[in-house]
């Protein structure tokens, strides 16, 4: 990592907004491409912030502080890597199922997704099966990833993966789901490409399935 980087990485290790920002404009007036402070500097935080949840140094609140200094650095970033045409992991379209309005969980899968690398088209909450089918032909995404807090709310996961079967679209995207009370063998069931128990493996199996 060029020494110029390690400011911002531990700065969203730290989950500190401000000097996330601070050190990603310093990068950049250092002469830093955005392209170098992403892949270099916010993408391997992102992915060690992900190491330390998963073996319980970090818990949800530090997760999410650290997603949020990342999206502060990432800020400055995105205005200059759409005009370099720098090529993102892929196109995510997110959203909590319809009848549940949770969206703690869905909100930190979407910024450790973009954290990865991967432009997010977050729907939020409460999005019903047509409204996944009309983003996913506007948007031409390769994931969609829905969630869902409520049992009484996960049929609407199947109706949706039908909807995208439907409209002829199923075959050009992967769907992964999650929530609380989802399991594999019900992602597996319903025709669902990915399931993941936490925001950081999440990020980890959208990156496989592209």
């Amino acid at each position: 990592m060029d020494p110029k980087l390690q400011p911002v990485y531990q700065a969203i290790l730290d989950g500190d907004q401000k000097a996330s920002h601070q050190h990603v404009q310093s990068a950049l007036d250092a002469g830093l491409s955005a392209e170098e402070i992403l892949t270099q500097g916010l993408i391997p935080a992102m992915a060690e912030v992900g190491n330390l949840f998963e073996c319980g140094e970090y818990f949800v609140p530090e997760m999410l502080i650290s997603a949020r200094a990342m999206q502060a650095g990432l800020s400055l970033l995105k205005p200059l890597l759409v005009a370099s045409n720098v090529a993102s992991m892929g196109k995510v379209i997110i959203g909590t199922v319809q009848g549940d309005l949770h969206d703690i969980g869905k909100n930190l899968v979407a910024m450790m997704m973009e954290g990865a690398g991967f432009e997010i088209v977050d729907l939020g909450t409460d999005v019903s099966p047509d409204k996944f089918v009309e983003a996913a032909r506007k948007h031409t995404p390769q994931i969609v990833a829905m969630s869902a807090l409520l049992t009484t709310t996960m049929p609407k996961m199947e109706m949706t993966i039908k909807a995208l079967g439907e409209a002829g679209l199923r075959k050009n995207v992967k769907v992964m789901i999650g929530g609380a009370p989802v399991t594999e063998d019900y992602a597996r069931s319903i025709g669902a490409d990915g399931y993941a128990t936490d925001a950081s493996r999440a990020a980890s199996t959208a990156k496989f399935l592209v």
